[in-house]
């Protein structure tokens, strides 16, 4: 978020309520919520290193997701890129506020889109095109107005595809990625007594491995709360442990015998290999000497530098057009 949310209270006529909490959903790390009173402000970030960015900013009242038993004087909606959740976020905005409800976003992310979606159902009371994307308010307590209007908006209590649960804005929302697919059909029957999913998402690659009766421990580590809580529901069996944790940052007591992921690599719309070669240091410090790393990527993506970093084995055992399966043995990295 640029400096929309100041501009629109100091110059463009939006008015923040003097008193009752105001609730923000889906700030990223670096937002400017300088407009917003911290101590009434309650945020919800599911996506682990955005909440922990943001509580350490100062900002008290940081949450996974919503009280649900709880009224606001208004809302701030920042918009993600994912559509679905985009809508289920204004509509979790109009159910829960008396008052002012304010949406955000880079026009990157639809918010022009949505808001000729949201005027051509309720009347604004104002918008503001700023830094390459676009503020713009409502009231829901203004004279005549039926909250039922986005109700076709609210997320599904439980959303199924190809047997699994799923969630709008997780990651392959609609069924089961191919590069995990991919991945899984690769597999060898058994990887060790101790492993790890970096990256877990809703479970798909996790539900897989754990038809390996010789597992013992399979450690689910993501990094998206919404993404966590569907692999808890696909994922039900005891060998399982569920971390909610940035996967560079995850620990274990004992070292690993094998990692698995397809790591994310886009930050926004811009694919960042960052993201990838950070999995892969967590990989190599994570498994034991004789540990193995399997992984899946896009085939234009450079890992091959950080993998002959991080272990001194690796080898490209298959792939498509679109993919490459890659496996990396002898770890470089020390545990700790």
């Amino acid at each position: 978020m640029s400096a929309r949310l100041t501009t629109a209270t100091a110059q463009g006529g939006l008015d923040l309520p003097a008193e009752g909490q105001i609730l923000v959903l889906h700030p990223r790390a670096g937002a400017d919520l300088t407009a917003l009173p911290r101590d009434r402000a309650v945020l919800v970030q599911p996506f682990r290193p955005d909440h922990d960015f943001l509580a350490a900013s100062g900002f008290p009242n940081v949450n996974w997701t919503v009280p649900q038993a709880h009224r606001f004087a208004a809302a701030l909606v920042c918009l993600p890129r994912a559509k679905p959740l985009a809508r289920a976020l204004i509509a979790q905005a109009v159910a829960q506020t008396d008052g002012v409800v304010i949406v955000d976003g880079a026009k990157t992310d639809g918010a022009d889109s949505l808001l000729r979606q949201v005027s051509g159902r309720v009347a604004l009371d104002g918008s503001l095109s700023k830094a390459h994307g676009r503020i713009f308010w409502f009231r829901t307590d203004a004279a005549g107005f039926d909250r039922a209007v986005f109700s076709d908006w609210t997320a599904p209590e439980a959303q199924r595809v190809d047997g699994f649960v799923t969630a709008p804005g997780v990651f392959s929302a609609d069924g089961v990625d191919p590069a995990s697919k991919l991945l899984a059909e690769a597999l060898p029957k058994h990887l060790g007594a101790r492993v790890a999913d970096l990256g877990a998402g809703w479970g798909y690659l996790s539900a897989r491995l754990l038809d390996d009766d010789r597992l013992e421990s399979l450690d689910l580590v993501e990094a998206d709360r919404i993404a966590l809580n569907c692999a808890m529901e696909n994922v039900a069996d005891p060998r399982a442990r569920f971390h909610w944790v940035d996967a560079a940052l995850f620990r274990t007591t004992r070292p690993l015998d094998a990692v698995v992921m397809n790591p994310p690599f886009h930050t926004g719309r811009a694919a960042d290999p960052a993201l990838g070669q950070g999995f892969i240091e967590a990989a190599a410090r994570l498994l034991g000497p004789q540990g193995q790393l399997w992984m899946v990527a896009n085939r234009q993506l450079p890992y091959e530098t950080a993998l002959d970093a991080a272990f001194s084995e690796v080898q490209q055992i298959g792939g498509n057009a679109r993919f490459k399966l890659l496996r990396a043995t002898r770890p470089r990295r020390k545990r700790g």
